[in-house]
């Protein structure tokens, strides 16, 4: 069977290429997988454990099997794709978004508005000690992986609504690269829920950024695996 591979990031850059096929037997695995990706061209890292597999926008495990019409992807250690404009999903107190205009912390503070709320909490992060910053996406899966993030911190901290968008391009250093707005009946169930959110969107989500200094020079800084 013939199974199509997307690439991100530094993995794309080495490749050459942001998609491949491989030719694998009927009833291959994410371990197969990845053996016959380390075999090609700038991705020898491979063998050494420097991506995960998603499959259907779920990281899977090695013995997880993959046939010809599922979606596998490789992501390699996240930092913070393709060129997206933006990704929304909003609803039952949850509000996401990835996208490339620049964020706004007014909208956010709106929807996380509620009656039963004694605390709001936001943040803004921004680049440091960098003029730009340029970030990149596996959209699809990301914006499913910041919704169910969000929704599972609400449940589990008790929060009223939650909201968090993320920028895709270039982010300059008065810009926000994401915005977090919380609401919550006490202010511990609020920064626990936020900072958890935060905290699980750089480790989970598949987005890269390289660092763009003040000549142009573009570093990929490194990253750490999704979990």
């Amino acid at each position: 069977m013939t199974i199509k591979v997307r690439l991100f990031a530094i993995l794309r850059e080495r490749a050459g290429t942001d998609s491949l096929e491989l030719d694998l037997p009927a009833g291959a695995t994410v371990a197969d997988a990845l053996r016959a990706l380390a075999q090609r061209p700038g991705l020898e890292a491979l063998a050494q454990g420097a991506a995960r597999i998603a499959v259907n926008r779920e990281y899977a495990d090695p013995a997880t099997r993959i046939g010809p019409e599922d979606e596998v992807a490789v992501i390699p250690p996240v930092s913070g794709g393709e060129n997206l404009t933006e990704l929304t999903r909003v609803g039952d107190g949850v509000h996401v978004a990835i996208t490339a205009q620049r964020l706004d912390l007014g909208p956010l503070l709106q929807f996380v508005a509620d009656e039963h709320a004694g605390a709001v909490i936001s943040f803004q992060g921004l680049p440091r000690d960098i003029p730009v910053l340029d970030y990149e996406a596996y959209g699809e899966m990301a914006i499913e992986r910041m919704w169910a993030i969000l929704t599972d911190c609400r449940a589990r901290h008790g929060l009223c609504a939650i909201a968090a968008e993320h920028r895709v391009g270039a982010v300059r250093a008065s810009e926000a690269s994401i915005t977090i707005a919380v609401s919550a009946p006490h202010r511990g169930e609020a920064f626990a829920g936020a900072r958890e959110a935060l905290d699980r969107i750089k480790a989970e989500v598949p987005i890269w950024k390289v660092e763009v200094d003040a000549d142009g020079a573009r570093v990929r800084p490194d990253g750490t695996l999704p979990t």
